[in-house]
């Protein structure tokens, strides 16, 4: 029970070094090609909008944290 809660600690932290690091990470949709083929054409993957990138999911939810605290203090 202790190693495993050591490594979900460990887990969540390297990931929250990850996200301070490195905010964006490939597209999944896309896989970081910035383009989807649909009908035998390539277009921009309207997930990224053609940029290959995405902001991390860890990321967004400490952008949110830190808005809603800014609105808390003001």
């Amino acid at each position: 029970m202790l190693i495993a809660m050591a490594t979900l600690v460990a887990a969540l932290g390297g990931y929250a070094v990850l996200c301070a690091v490195k905010p964006f990470g490939p597209c999944r949709r896309c896989r970081g090609a910035g383009e989807i083929e649909r009908f035998r054409k390539a277009r921009p993957c309207p997930r990224c909008r053609g940029k290959r990138l995405r902001l991390r999911v860890g990321r967004r939810a400490h952008n949110a944290w830190r808005r809603t605290h800014q609105a808390g203090v003001r």
